[in-house]
């Protein structure tokens, strides 16, 4: 039973490392550095920075080397973890069911799906939340093997920074999928529908912020892609002094939200330490 139990877990770490290589060499294809088309460039140029006034500015996507640097990363380093380490085995399905749906979502646009994209990238969002749910029941600190320090940057850092980024990512392929089917907002303009949804993504990274304890990595990568959508409605072909301002107060709301639960936090974990334990009679 033993000697099974180990080999079903060597049999996870080369699922998981094989995972990250799919995901990479379809990252790679979607760059169109090479072979394949420019995701910007690919179904008919839906998910260009100019398709909906919630796509982010071009640069914006600059974001997917850190995030594939890290899960290349996160892969090499399970790989070499202990057989006991309990933190990595249960993130071991929700990882791999991550990296290959973020495969399939660049094959899904590179083939000219633009409606499969949707419930595949819907479904890695999903994936992502359930991902940062165990990174949270199991904290770095307690890991069996390896520095914490390191495990929290690899690992919880790097899950963040996907999960955080793929917040606004659904927001921006929604609206895409949306557009290119002719949904035209009910007539309300892309004004009212690009503050709109900017906002949205802002409240949701300010209730990811307060759930997570004010993490630093998911505000970031909101943040960041926030950032950029107020870049592009500022300048280029479809320009959106509304929305960019939304996407500006929705940045501000969610750093500020994340500095005050950290701050909250760490003085509620100061007080418990000072706090004397009561004598045991």
């Amino acid at each position: 039973m033993l000697t099974m139990g180990v080999d079903m877990d060597k049999a996870w770490r080369i699922v998981v490392a094989a995972s990250a290589v799919v995901a990479v060499v379809g990252g790679f294809l979607g760059s169109g550095a090479v072979v394949g088309t420019p995701i910007a460039q690919a179904s008919g140029g839906a998910l260009s920075a100019s398709s909906t006034a919630i796509a982010p500015d071009g640069p914006a996507f600059s974001i997917w080397s850190v995030i594939y640097l890290g899960l290349v990363a996160y892969a090499v380093r399970q790989c070499f973890r202990t057989a006991d380490d309990a933190r990595h085995r249960a993130i071991a399905l929700p990882a791999t069911l991550s990296l290959l749906l973020n495969a399939a979502w660049i094959l899904s646009v590179q083939f000219g799906a633009l409606w499969l994209s949707e419930p595949v990238i819907v479904a890695l969002l999903v994936v992502l939340v359930w991902t940062f749910v165990v990174l949270r029941r199991n904290p770095a600190a307690g890991t069996a093997s390896g520095s914490g320090l390191v495990e929290r940057v690899l690992t919880d850092g790097t899950f963040g920074l996907y999960l955080g980024w793929l917040c606004v990512a659904t927001a921006a392929n929604t609206a895409a999928v949306l557009s290119a089917a002719g949904f035209r907002g009910f007539g309300l303009g892309e004004d009212l529908w690009g503050v709109a949804v900017a906002l949205v993504a802002g409240l949701v990274g300010v209730l990811l912020a307060v759930w997570d304890g004010g993490r630093i990595a998911p505000t970031l990568s909101i943040a960041w892609g926030l950032a950029w959508v107020a870049v592009g409605r500022l300048d280029g072909p479809l320009v959106s002094v509304p929305t960019a301002v939304a996407a500006v107060v929705a940045v501000a709301a969610v750093v500020v939200t994340t500095l005050v639960v950290r701050t909250r936090v760490g003085w509620v974990g100061g007080r418990s330490a000072a706090r004397p334990r009561a004598r045991v009679a």
